[in-house]
């Protein structure tokens, strides 16, 4: 089991520094040398000091993009005896068709209630530790235990559940389709309270009596529970055998590709099977870093922001360009196959989650394309001479600095 805290996954700014810098002196305003001017008017101090790319972009953006933005904390918060949960889908930012993220707390015991989704389901755990349990379509099961930095993917259809242990645990899920929403699942609870006690007492051999105090319908969404054993001591053992490949991963354990600016580890179907229908990245980048210019080949990209402060411009067709800050918390999205960096605008390091609806993960160096490229087609295209042609990068630096 992963043996990070949350500090070093998170790494998180004290409330304190937060609060400082919200209340720098001066007001922003959206003024660029002689462009721009005051807002004489309301204005909301905090949001500006969290958009300054919006409210002053630089003068290299052009046009409008759809908004990529999205934070959590604007999310609706569903709270619930032994935790809640928020989400973010297309509904709350429309340019994101092909992921949904929702954020949850399980407190110390809790669990998420036995159920399945129409989608498939990617997790990490920011905080603390739990256990999650699966069975697959042959009667195959799984028990496992996850701690901070730890993945788990569940197949759309496998039903499972999620208990929290004795410190309680906040994890991140994210679901294969933009349109998914929190309480679009199949819970056993409900399937109860919509079948005869007649027939659920045929099914399971048992008078109908046993079923008098099945809980209402959703009343077990999440619902507080005794802190479980180990997976090692709660083993649940099948005719049918464990399932063959794990449903959990352990991300932190990744060899990551490091560069001077940070690092990258890189997970997809090639060494997390089970997850045939997500991939990601968790990214790095220390103060003053970048992740480098570069576009995604084969899907859009959904970002969920873990730590730090960061910009990202986004650009597409037709000469458009926008620049979005974030921070932690704060989902983003760049729509296939639109070019972008992410650099990091703190002063601590940015750790971010690049995430896409497909089996494998790819990307497209700006700067190993020109490097791979005739030189001669280059100088002509860019009218560069020999000394940015000398510095190109034949091999991918993910993060420079």
């Amino acid at each position: 089991m992963s043996g990070l805290s949350r500090r070093q996954f998170i790494g998180g700014s004290t409330a304190a520094t937060v609060a400082a810098s919200l209340t720098n002196v001066g007001v922003p305003e959206p003024e660029r040398g002689n462009a721009g001017g005051t807002i004489p008017g309301p204005i909301n101090n905090p949001i500006d000091r969290e958009n300054p790319d919006l409210l002053v972009p630089p003068n290299t953006d052009a046009g409008l993009l759809p908004n990529l933005k999205y934070s959590m904390s604007d999310a609706h918060m569903h709270l619930l005896d032994g935790g809640w949960a928020r989400q973010v889908n297309e509904q709350q930012l429309p340019i994101a068709t092909t992921l949904t993220g929702v954020e949850m707390r399980l407190e110390p015991g809790a669990i998420r209630e036995l159920h399945w989704h129409l989608q498939s389901e990617w997790a990490i755990m920011l905080d603390g530790r739990a256990q999650v349990t699966a069975v697959d379509d042959h009667g195959r099961n799984f028990i496992g235990d996850v701690g901070v930095g730890d993945l788990w993917m569940f197949p759309a259809g496998y039903p499972h559940s999620i208990q929290a242990f004795s410190e309680g645990c906040e994890f991140l899920l994210v679901f294969d389709a933009g349109n998914f929403n929190e309480f679009d699942t199949f819970m056993v609870t409900d399937w109860f309270n919509h079948t005869p006690p007649s027939v659920l007492a045929k099914d399971f051999g048992v008078p109908q009596s046993a079923f008098a105090k099945v809980p209402p319908e959703s009343a077990r969404y999440i619902f507080p529970g005794k802190v479980p054993p180990p997976a090692s001591a709660n083993a649940v053992r099948s005719p049918a055998g464990p399932v063959p490949q794990s449903f959990t991963h352990r991300l932190m354990a990744q060899t990551p590709i490091t560069t001077s600016g940070g690092s990258v580890r890189i997970v997809d179907s090639s060494n997390f099977p089970p997850a045939t229908t997500i991939a990601a990245a968790l990214v790095e980048v220390k103060p003053g870093g970048m992740r480098e210019l570069h576009w995604h080949p084969n899907a859009d990209e959904w970002q969920y922001y873990i730590a730090g402060k960061g910009r990202m411009t986004v650009f597409a067709a037709e000469g458009l360009a926008n620049t979005f800050d974030y921070q932690a918390g704060d989902v983003g999205y760049i729509p296939f196959p639109m070019g972008h960096y992410i650099e990091n605008t703190g002063n601590e390091t940015l750790r971010f989650l690049e995430m896409f609806r497909s089996s494998y993960y790819a990307d497209v160096s700006l700067d190993t394309w020109l490097a791979l490229t005739p030189p001669a087609m280059v100088r002509a295209t860019l009218n560069v001479d020999q000394g940015l042609i000398s510095k190109l990068r034949k091999q991918e630096a993910p993060v420079v600095e």
